[in-house]
């Protein structure tokens, strides 16, 4: 199979993959409004090689590789990559999940979080927790790669409590990876403390000495998509990485100002709640969906008494006739 990093244009953009985010629902809200040549890359939330190996516990998560029949059409007309993310600790379960994802799904590649620092994940030795293990991290990418012809990157950070740049993502090149996404803070860092950026012109800059072919991808604090391409600029990063950016603006990817009519907030928003309804309809928590009201309903008057309703709602159709009312 072809590598797609290969045919990306210098600097590309990329929604981070986000835990209750970034489901098949809200990735085609945020496409249906970018402009294809800003948003280049998609990524499904992560999803346990413990759960997709487990008969049972694969009912419990294969649901975060949901690919919805309309967003696969969005992607294939915008052109769109999208990377499955998969985390875990045992490299023969990477083998098992990636072969998986090949034989039953249609991803352009598979993504290993070796990154997230909640508690939880680390006391399982994943994740962030693979940071520093080198011999533990080259098996888990040979494996995955093993598992199928996808191209395979790797999403992490800096350290556990201090940078440790240079050593760790020199070990990364050396596995071979397609790219590196580097979130530009420590795991004690979480994300309280501002992403140092420095941390990802070093990565790039070993990368140019290793292997100029990998990608590098800095990810942190991106407010907006000019200041992610001064970044790319001052950095040499190939990609950037947007997470937290897109809760405070949907548009992020449109070359249309950032401005919008209360009228386009509304209307979104009542497209993603549909969405939504008609695609997990009761196998998903509804209150999951109250977390993005707030991306919508902000900054004009009376924001504030509609967000009030729509939390207090308890389903879709409570949701969509608290819209109904505000629209009269």
């Amino acid at each position: 199979m072809t590598d797609f990093w290969k045919t990306l244009q210098n600097p590309f953009f990329v929604l981070a993959p986000m835990e209750d985010v970034t489901d098949t629902v809200f990735r085609e809200v945020v496409l249906s409004v970018s402009s294809p040549e800003r948003l280049r890359i998609l990524v499904t939330e992560f999803t346990s090689v413990d759960g997709l190996c487990h008969p049972k516990g694969r009912e419990a998560v294969v649901h975060r590789l949901m690919v919805n029949s309309s967003e696969k059409e969005l992607l294939e007309k915008s052109g769109t990559f999208l990377l499955a993310q998969i985390w875990g600790s045992d490299p023969e379960k990477f083998y098992q999940a990636s072969r998986f994802i090949a034989d039953n799904y249609h991803f352009d590649g598979i993504d290993i979080n070796m990154g997230c620092p909640a508690d939880k994940i680390v006391k399982q030795g994943a994740c962030a927790a693979l940071i520093g293990q080198n011999s533990l991290a080259t098996e888990i990418i040979a494996a995955t790669r093993e598992g199928s012809s996808l191209p395979v990157s790797v999403k992490t950070r800096t350290g556990i409590r201090e940078h440790i740049t240079g050593s760790w993502i020199s070990h990364l090149l050396s596995c071979k990876v397609s790219a590196i996404t580097l979130h530009a803070r420590t795991r004690q860092m979480m994300s309280l403390k501002a992403a140092d950026w420095e941390q990802v012109k070093i990565a790039a800059e070993i990368r140019n000495s290793i292997d100029p072919g990998i990608k590098i991808i800095g990810n942190g604090d991106v407010e907006n998509y000019r200041q992610g391409l001064l970044l790319s600029e001052r950095t040499g990063a190939d990609g950037i990485m947007v997470g937290r950016g897109i809760f405070a603006n949907p548009w992020f990817f449109s070359i249309a100002p950032d401005e919008r009519p209360v009228s386009a907030k509304i209307d979104l928003m009542e497209k993603h709640i549909l969405l939504y309804a008609l695609t997990w309809k009761d196998t998903r928590n509804y209150n999951i969906l109250k977390r993005f009201f707030k991306i919508y309903v902000h900054g004009f008057e009376g924001a504030a008494g509609l967000r009030a309703r729509l939390m207090e709602s308890a389903s879709a159709a409570e949701a969509l006739a608290v819209i109904q009312r505000f629209r009269s």
